[in-house]
């Protein structure tokens, strides 16, 4: 990620404009190159050098055939004439009845439109007109020697209308096709807006629909209730095992090892609480994936905090979570092996693979699904050669050796595991469980109540992922992360509870799958958002959305169901060891 050049002007330079894509106005990631449509373009197109944020964000820039100078206004001027095909004057005439915007660049500023105009009127007669916008008014603000803001405008300008076989008065249709003039005007205004503050100026600019309306007594409310829900669980719960304790204690002159076996409740199990759980090695590689995505999440707000992300810097998230991604491989590699190795696990060799592969094998599987849909479209989110080759090789030469790394480390340095009590051989009979201890009510318990801690911000991160809004409320996202984990090691914390006093051990894989579960939650929502919230169709739009819904999902599935992993294993180790023993 490399720091943005600030350009200074002098009366007369050139500005130079880069038109870049275009797109169904209702389909954020559906883009087209701005060239793929027949337009004015020079007699060879220089693209602009990209960054890898910027082409994952589908920019392809180009240079075009404006000509515009500091300071220095004019007005009419031609900026081609075409000559259009009725294939071109139907495939116009379609982009515009999809509405078709168009994006252009200039200083990094985006500059937003539409293709053409569409008016739809009276039922009988009905009366159907698609115009095309052929002069666009440039209007860009300054400030003593840079750009502050920039837009276009079709104010008092008529659109040249394109009728299905024929055209608009004055102009030559036939065999011959239709010709058109394209013109323009650029009008320079001062401004006093300083340039550090110029991101604040497109902020308040809304060629886009502003949908992020800051709800704060929503998110006060969830705030305030999340907070009376962790409260109400941890001093129930302090009761209920201070009462525990006292009963187990009474009398008690033995080791853990010979505790009565007359009693019941989680003491009696105290043989077997501890035992390995089976399938360890997916077990510890889910731990160590999850962990690497909370150190990456954490990373990603933190940088957003300090002001690294703004609007002029275009794709700097994704440049920085790609970046994140690849370092933070030796966070997974070392959780991984070195809880693998506690529980004295043998293959550590598989077990740095299968870390190594859990999230990059569903994540390269979804992404081939996706870009092969937008290769085949002609979309610019399908990547390039190059870059694809580029992210293969970081993380075959970065993320991989990381994960490999980091378990040796793991491996290496990993102690016993902490157990306070000793696991007999024979594993005890669970007795029979009611309904509402099965691990389906605990995943429903376990996932909605975090979901509910953050369904009030997940529709604005929905709306900045899948929507072009730019999120500023970091503050407050740091503020609903730290409340989701906290809800869901709480939650976590009580179910293990109640499954241990039904005397049934087997907590390991239910604590991350409980809240783990919130994932579903999430991708549930997703639907609801897609049907409700959007405006979206179209197998491109439709088939990155469900597939990246559900990395997404998957995600949000291995953070939640580490942090309920360790907690339920920080809470039960200490109330084993709370029991007396000589």
């Amino acid at each position: 990620m490399t720091a943005r050049l600030e350009f200074s002007y002098k009366p007369g330079d050139p500005v130079i404009l880069y038109v870049n894509k275009v797109g169904p106005y209702h389909n954020p990631q559906e883009t087209y190159h701005y060239y793929t449509l027949p337009v004015c373009r020079p007699k060879e197109v220089r693209h602009k050098a990209l960054s890898l944020g910027e082409v994952l964000d589908g920019d392809r820039m180009a240079e075009s055939l404006y000509n515009i100078r500091f300071k220095e206004n004019t007005e009419r001027q031609t900026l081609c004439k075409l000559t259009l095909s009725e294939k071109e004057v139907d495939q116009l005439r379609e982009a515009i009845e999809e509405l078709y915007y168009f994006e252009f660049v200039l200083d990094d500023i985006p500059i937003w439109g539409f293709v053409g105009y569409m008016e739809e009127s009276g039922f009988l007669p009905h009366s159907h007109k698609v115009g095309l916008w052929t002069h666009l008014d440039l209007n860009i603000e300054y400030n003593g020697d840079s750009v502050i803001f920039a837009n276009v405008s079709v104010k008092d300008v008529k659109p040249e209308p394109l009728e299905e076989g024929g055209g608009g008065a004055g102009h030559g249709v036939g065999s011959g096709g239709l010709t058109v003039t394209h013109t323009y005007s650029v009008r320079w205004f001062e401004s006093t807006l300083p340039h550090s503050r110029r991101a604040e100026r497109l902020r308040d600019y809304s060629f886009f629909p502003k949908t992020l309306e800051i709800h704060w007594l929503s998110i006060i409310n969830s705030l305030v209730l999340v907070v009376l829900l962790l409260g109400f669980v941890i001093i129930i719960l302090m009761r209920v095992l201070k009462n525990d304790f006292a009963r187990y204690n009474v009398e008690e002159d033995g080791s853990c090892d010979d505790l009565d076996q007359g009693d019941n409740g989680w003491k009696i199990i105290h043989t077997d609480v501890f035992r390995f759980p089976p399938y360890k090695s997916l077990l510890c590689a889910v731990l160590g994936v999850g962990a690497q995505f909370l150190t990456l999440a954490t990373g990603i707000i933190v940088m957003a905090l300090l002001g690294m992300f703004n609007v002029h810097r275009h794709g700097a998230i994704n440049s920085a979570a790609i970046v994140l991604y690849a370092l933070t491989s030796c966070v997974s590699g070392y959780c991984s092996c070195s809880f693998y190795t506690q529980i004295q696990g043998q293959r550590w060799v598989w077990n740095i693979i299968l870390t190594s592969a859990l999230f990059s094998a569903p994540l390269f599987f979804t992404w081939s699904v996706v870009n092969s849909v937008h290769w085949w479209s002609g979309s610019t989110q399908a990547l390039p050669a190059t870059t694809v080759l580029l992210l293969l090789g970081a993380w075959v030469l970065v993320g991989f050796p990381l994960t490999v790394i980091g378990g040796i480390v793991g491996k290496n340095r990993a102690g016993n595991f902490q157990a306070p009590c000793r696991t007999r051989n024979i594993p005890r009979q669970i007795p029979q469980q009611p309904w509402y201890k099965h691990t389906a009510v605990h995943m429903a318990i376990g996932g909605f109540l975090p979901f509910s801690a953050i369904s009030v911000e997940l529709y604005y991160i929905f709306a900045t992922a899948w929507g072009r809004e730019h999120y500023t409320l970091y503050g407050i996202l740091l503020c609903v992360f730290a409340i989701l984990l906290s809800v869901g090691a709480c939650i976590s914390v009580a179910l293990t509870y109640f499954l241990l006093s039904g005397e049934d051990y087997r907590w390991r894989w239910r604590s991350v799958l409980s809240t783990g579960s919130t994932g579903t939650f999430i991708f549930v929502y997703s639907l609801f958002y897609y049907h409700n919230r959007s405006n979206m169709s179209g197998l491109v739009q439709s088939v990155e959305f469900f597939g990246y819904s559900l990395l997404t999902a998957f995600v949000f599935s291995l953070m939640l169901g580490t942090v309920s992993f360790w907690a339920s294993l920080a809470f039960i180790r200490y109330i084993y060891r709370s029991l007396k023993m000589d």
